[in-house]
């Protein structure tokens, strides 16, 4: 198992900093076309001329090809609370493109996720279950669950002109990222069968589905004018707090579940959370600072990557 995650823990990491990257440079582009409906695939057709946008693209997939070697060597319970760190690296990026040094408080907010994802991974201590397949009827009330919810938020949004509707697209968007994680470490463990062992069950037709929704979804999301940074949060919030959940019951993953150790994980979490609301904050607080100093020196334009 440690060998294993010798190897799972730095590949999650560096799936975190691509993850980070496409995100601080999906958000620039993203402001750059014609504003789309939700599920638009026309905003993609229009992001692809955008350099800017390609580069997110590829990082991607690099990071997606990383997140996959960490499932195929963790728990998804390990691999996808790593995977936050994503907020920290896509701050750093976003720094660079505006030729900002990275804010101290920024470093702070980072420095919470960090020791928050590692007393959570301490004191759960997950133990990875079945990768073949998944347990329809014991994750069948959290298949609703998260069913509606992305139908709630998706309605919400396309119904409501009020701000709070790009926070239901994040939500939305994250749902649907843990929920593709989870169908991801499924996938590792049919390709460990074979190669095309994948091709004869339904999971890898589910991903090649909720994958590319979820992904259009994040570009509705960074497209919004308003609430960009508190969305970023709730993404980087939903996505693990999902993917632990269909871990254990989905999966038959196990975390260490005494009173004691389960009160030391919720607080774990309250802490990373803090930490990415922390690091959103302000981030989008420096970028209103620097917009403000390119109109003040005449150079004008409009930083979109929030930190």
């Amino acid at each position: 198992m440690n060998g294993d995650l010798l190897i799972a823990v730095p590949a999650a990491v560096l799936g975190a900093a691509g993850f980070g990257l496409a995100t601080a440079a999906q958000q620039r582009a993203t402001h750059e076309v014609e504003t789309a409906g939700t599920l638009d695939p026309r905003l993609l057709t229009r992001l692809l001329r955008r350099p800017m946008w390609l580069l997110g693209l590829f990082s991607t997939i690099v990071a997606l090809v990383l997140q996959l070697v960490a499932l195929s060597f963790g728990a998804i319970a390990v691999v996808q609370p790593l995977l936050v760190t994503g907020v920290v690296f896509a701050a750093a990026f976003s720094s660079l493109m505006s030729r900002r040094r990275p804010d101290p408080l920024i470093l702070l907010g980072a420095l919470l996720c960090a020791v928050g994802i590692a007393a959570f991974l301490l004191l759960a201590r997950p133990i990875p279950g079945a990768q073949e397949h998944i347990d329809v009827w014991n994750g069948l009330p959290l298949a609703i669950a998260l069913a509606a919810a992305v139908v709630g938020c998706l309605v919400y949004a396309s119904a409501s002109r009020h701000p709070s509707r790009v926070l239901a697209l994040a939500l939305a968007t994250g749902i649907m990222y843990g929920v593709t994680a989870g169908l991801m470490k499924v996938l590792t463990g049919q390709l460990a069968v074979g190669l095309l062992e994948p091709f004869h069950h339904a999971t890898l037709y589910a991903v090649c589905v909720l994958g590319p929704i979820g992904f259009l979804l994040s570009q509705n999301t960074f497209q919004q004018g308003r609430m960009v940074s508190p969305a970023v949060a709730v993404i980087t919030s939903a996505d693990p707090v999902v993917a632990v959940l269909i871990g254990v019951y989905w999966l038959g993953e196990r975390l260490d579940s005494s009173p004691a150790l389960l009160a030391g994980q919720c607080l774990a979490a309250v802490v990373v959370i803090a930490g990415i609301t922390f690091i959103t904050w302000r981030g989008e607080h420096l970028l209103h600072e620097f917009d403000a100093e390119r109109l003040a020196t005449g150079r004008g334009g409009h930083d979109l990557a929030p930190g």
